[in-house]
């Protein structure tokens, strides 16, 4: 079946394209090497009930925002500790960007049972508080 043919009446100016929300807001980047997650757990942590939080400036100059995640073996078999790390990524997507600070790198770290097992609703207002507690002393 052909499409019906264009007759060029009408009105065919397009809507202005609203800014996204991801150019509003600071990129998050994921910290990869293991030199950066040794130095992210030397640092501030704050305990949560559903993980633990490492936070620590950088001191560079970069502006970026960086995150990693950490599940171990004790949260259980691989998929239990997907499903953990999905949890904390989808949660870091959410609360993460205007919260955070330029030039900061944030450690997530999953929790035995409680990473999974917690109410979302729950987590977010661990990773809120966790923030503010941390940013609180800033030097």
């Amino acid at each position: 079946m052909t499409p019906p043919m264009d007759t060029g009446k009408g009105d065919t100016a397009e809507a202005p394209a609203a800014p996204s929300a991801v150019s509003l807001c600071q990129a998050v980047t994921t910290i990869r090497k293991r030199a950066d997650f040794l130095r992210a757990a030397s640092a501030r942590r704050q305990g949560t009930g559903g993980f633990l939080l490492q936070a620590r400036h950088r001191g560079d100059d970069s502006p970026a925002i960086r995150v990693g995640f950490t599940a171990s073996k004790k949260i259980g078999n691989a998929v239990m500790r997907n499903r953990a790390k999905r949890r904390l990524r989808a949660l870091v997507r959410e609360i993460l960007p205007p919260l955070a600070q330029p030039g900061w790198d944030y450690v997530l770290v999953a929790r035995p049972e409680a990473t999974i097992s917690r109410d979302f609703a729950t987590l977010r207002d661990d990773l809120r508080a966790a923030l503010a507690s941390v940013h609180r002393g800033k030097p």
